[in-house]
Formats: C-alpha cells, structure tokens, sequence
C-alpha cells in the first residue's frame, strides 16, 4: 500500500504518477476541497433519495409527472440561457476516451464538438483520472502529440480552438468516489473531482479563447440533482471570479426517472444550460434496473432488438426534443456506436446505412446534433443533418407543440417486438465479461463485433441477465432461462476466450457473477468493483498519455 500523503485537508492515497504534481496543485485540491465541504452532505442524501426512488418502483408505484412541479412546466415565460460561444451548432458531437491518440483523431474528425469523457467510456485508475487532466491541458498547450509503437506520428491539424471541435467534458455521475482523494476519511465525489479539476485548470483560458467551459451531466436522476450542480457551478465561478452563467451544462436524460423531469432539470439549470442528450443505453439500462421485478410487462428481449423506433423510446425522444426547444435549449440526440471494419467492407455498408437512417429519424424529429464513436462516421452524420438543416445552426425555433406524451407511453415496454435468444444470452455474458476484463486494466471503451461498447452497455448485458433469471424468461426454443443455464454458458465462454499474460479474467468473471448471477442487484456494476478491484498504481515512468 502506498503511504498517504497530506495537502490540508486532502489526504491522497495513491501511489503518484507522472505530471501528478502539476494537477494536485495546493490552489486545485483547496478548491475541490471547498465543493466538496459545501456540497456532500446534500449529494448523500441525494443518492439515499435515489434508493427510495427505487424500492418505491420496485413496490409498484410507478414514476409520473410531478404534481408540485406542474407550474414550472405550464409556465411558458422562462428560456435557457442563450446558446454560448462554439455550441451554436452542434449537428455532430464525437465521443471517446482522453487518450492521446483517441483525442487527436476525435479533434481531427470535423465534428462539431469532442465530448471528453471521463465517465462511462473511462476507466477510473487513478493513472487514468490524472492523464485525462494532463492530456486536456496539453490541448490547450499546443502540446497533444503521440507516436504508435508502429512509428506512427498523431498530431493536431491545429493548435487554435476555434479550429477545432468545441471541447465539452463529461465527468463521473454522482454516485461514483474517488477512493484516492479522502477528507476526514471520506472520499470526494469523482464528479466533484473531475469537474473542480478541469474548471479549475481550463476555465479561464476556455473562455479567453472564446470558447468557454462546457460540460455534460450523467446519470442525474430528478431535477433536485440539477440543482445541486446548479449550485456547484455558482460556487465555482464565484470562487474563481468567474461571472455568473458562464458555465454551460448538457444533460444527459439516461434515467426513466429523470424523463418524467426533463423540463424541471431545464429549468434548475437554465442560467447554465445548454440543453439534454437522449443517453440511449443508459436509458434502457435504467428501465431495466428500476423495473426487473415487476414481472413480464417489463421483461425485455435481445438487447439488439431494442431499438429508437420502439415505441416507448419514440416517447422519449419526442418528449426530449418538446421540452429542449420550447424552452431555447438545444436537444442532442443518442450515440452510434458502430466502429468501421478495415476488413470487411459490405459490414461497413450495411452499418452506414442504419446510421444513416437512425440519423435521419433523429433530425427530422427535430434534434439539433447526434453523436458517433468513430471518427469514419463523422460525414455520414453530418451528411443527413446537413440535409434537414441546411444553413442553419441548429432547428431550436422547431418547438414541436404537436408532440403530447403521457406517463403510460413512457413506460410502454409491452410494445417491444422481439425474442429472447440463446445468441442474445450468450452475446450478453461475452460483452459483459470482455469489457469487464478491459476495464479492469484500464480501458473504458472497447471494440466487440464492430460495436464500442462501455460501461453503459455492459450495464445492459448483465441487467438483462439477472432479470431474465429471476422472471424465468423464456427463449424463442421454449428453454426456461436459469441461473445454472448462464452459469454454465459464461464457462464455455471462458473457455473460447483466448488468455494472455496480465489479463483480468478471473476478477472479471467475479464481478459478473456478483452482477449478474446472485440474488442481490448491485446498483451499477462498476461501483462496486472500482472500490474493490480497481487500484492499479502506475509506475512513475508510465506517464500519462
């Protein structure tokens, strides 16, 4: 174990890393120090909410537009802020790790704005949280550079941010510590950390730059969580002498509860807010979660068969790009996650052409921007967006009164189309497994079968199965799902997985069982085995990149 180490009042517990010192500065830990000081007590009892939330769902009481909440949502004087500098278009947002060389090619793509995410495309280590710091400071540098063991060189086609995508950063949610940073022996909250970090290193010279800093806000749950970011980011600027709203926020609708509040989270943060994104897989992930136990009504099949035109996501969307344009905001719509074959081109037709009719759905329904994973996927977006808005920025003025939503369609799970599959079964325990391993050394975004898969899809894969298992669904071929049946198929599994030196598996197979396969339902899977397993101190020479 490392020796703590003391900058008053945090207590560092890792072992240091390369460049650590030129981010755990004493001026950065005293500001995180004060968000944290002012703000835990109500970020605790914020997610002891969330628990109740739960059980109450859990007991059959199921969400609804809130009723106190209601003149808020009547009310049709208030807007957002007005739309800041670089996020006035923003047809094609880029998704990905801040790595080095993911970095260069997302800020190369021609994307409109690079979504750097420290959150589900992110594995926390502690080497990790530190380079994702350096690697956006070295943007601003001029400095991101980075050479492939192959001699590859990648480097920036340009140095000046108004050449470049407008750069927005994705925190860790709420829920997630950060074991490494305690204060009286209670860590601070990864977003606290994440966010003070970034504002604290880049905020100044974002906005002398003329751009500014821009987040996107995960896994909030009620409009009660914006509200307390709402009130970090007041505590920030003021810290900082920043002027007051110059921070904007996107937040991600990525809970079923959260869709029931789009425009009370709006309006929480509407001095700071830049719009919602339509968070797909989280959303299904959170459905999934919230409703396991409530019988067939709520049991879904194959993950691949859950599509945007199932009707309870079309009441999503729709209800999204309503509550964003009514009110000056813009909406984002959902990711694509395919990754391009260099082998096989007929899989790259085929998948262009599902990203570009998921695409245009999206923006005739009114969005504003969508995301891609892949830079290669970049023009296909831009292409279809380009078409609908032509030489507008954005189609915010599209208010689309005529979309009604009632509670009952945003929960209409009976009307999924779809079987349950052997193939499904098994394609959940061997993503699940796979990126769980990844994970665990270090990659929060992995490539399987041409898919990118994160955190929020192995959330999917095994919240799929414990629900399965625990409602004894059926296969199309009639076979009752049981937890020894899964058992026994992730043993096949692992016994195709090729191992190599330093692989992960055998933990990775522990936090799949504990996820999947036992009675208790771990709230997300990555809590868990983050504070358990995930402590793998870099050498100094390991530098960020």
């Amino acid at each position: 174990m490392p020796t703590p180490t003391s900058l008053n009042p945090i207590q560092i517990t890792a072992t240091p890393v390369r460049y650590q010192e030129q981010i755990l500065t004493a001026q950065a830990l005293e500001f995180i120090a004060a968000l944290h000081q002012a703000f835990e007590g109500r970020r605790a009892e914020l997610m002891q909410r969330r628990q109740l939330n739960r059980a109450r769902i859990a007991n059959g009481k199921d969400p609804k537009f809130l009723e106190e909440t209601r003149h808020i949502r009547e009310d049709s004087s208030w807007q957002v802020a007005p739309i800041a500098p670089g996020l006035e278009d923003r047809r094609v947002e880029i998704t990905g790790p801040i790595e080095r060389k993911m970095a260069i090619n997302a800020l190369n793509s021609g994307a409109n704005v690079w979504l750097a995410d420290m959150e589900d495309a992110c594995s926390p280590t502690w080497q990790n949280v530190i380079k994702n710091q350096v690697n956006l400071l070295r943007v601003l540098d001029g400095e991101l550079d980075f050479t492939a063991p192959d001699g590859r060189d990648y480097k920036l086609h340009s140095y000046e941010l108004s050449q470049l995508p407008t750069i927005v950063v994705r925190p860790r949610g709420l829920h997630l510590p950060e074991k490494h940073l305690l204060i009286d022996g209670t860590p601070i909250a990864g977003a606290f950390v994440d966010f003070g970090l970034h504002f604290f290193h880049n905020a100044q010279r974002l906005i002398d730059s003329g751009r500014g800093a821009y987040y996107y806000l995960p896994k909030l749950e009620n409009h009660l969580e914006a509200r307390l970011w709402n009130d970090v980011f007041l505590l920030a600027q003021q810290l900082l002498g920043i002027e007051r709203g110059t921070i904007r926020a996107t937040v991600l609708i990525e809970t079923i509860t959260a869709a029931f509040e789009m425009e009370e989270i709006l309006y929480e943060l509407r001095e700071h807010s830049a719009g919602l994104n339509a968070g797909r897989w989280d959303y299904i992930f959170s459905i999934i979660k919230n409703f396991r136990s409530r019988g067939p009504r709520f049991v879904f099949p194959d993950r691949d068969l859950v599509t945007m035109t199932s009707p309870f996501m079309r009441a999503y969307t729709e209800q999204l790009v309503r509550a964003c344009h009514r009110r000056g905001a813009s909406a984002i719509g959902g990711m694509s996650a395919f990754v391009p074959s260099r082998k096989d081109a007929s899989i790259n037709q085929l998948a262009f052409a599902k990203v570009s009719e998921d695409k245009s759905r999206e923006a005739n329904d009114g969005f504003d921007g969508s995301w891609v994973a892949h830079p290669d996927l970049v023009p296909v977006a831009r292409e279809v967006y380009d078409e609908v808005l032509g030489a507008n920025a954005n189609q915010i003025s599209r208010t689309r009164e005529d979309v009604e939503v009632s509670e009952s369609e945003l929960l209409n799970v009976a009307g999924l189309e779809g079987r349950i599959t052997e193939r499904g079964i098994r394609e959940n325990i061997e993503i699940a497994i796979r990126y769980i391993e990844s994970w665990l050394r270090g990659n929060g975004a992995v490539a399987l079968r041409n898919l990118m898969e994160d955190a929020a899809t192995a959330e999917i894969s095994r919240s799929q199965l414990w629900q399965w298992i625990h409602q004894s669904a059926i296969t199309d071929e009639g076979e009752i799902i049981t937890r020894r049946w899964v058992q026994d198929l992730a043993e096949e599994t692992m016994e195709r997985i090729e191992r190599f030196e330093g692989d992960r598996f055998e933990q990775a197979v522990e936090i799949f069982e504990a996820s999947a396969l036992r009675d208790d339902f771990p709230t997300f899977l990555t809590k868990n085995a983050y504070l358990r397993y995930l402590d793998t101190p870099a050498p100094a020479y390991e530098i960020a990149g």
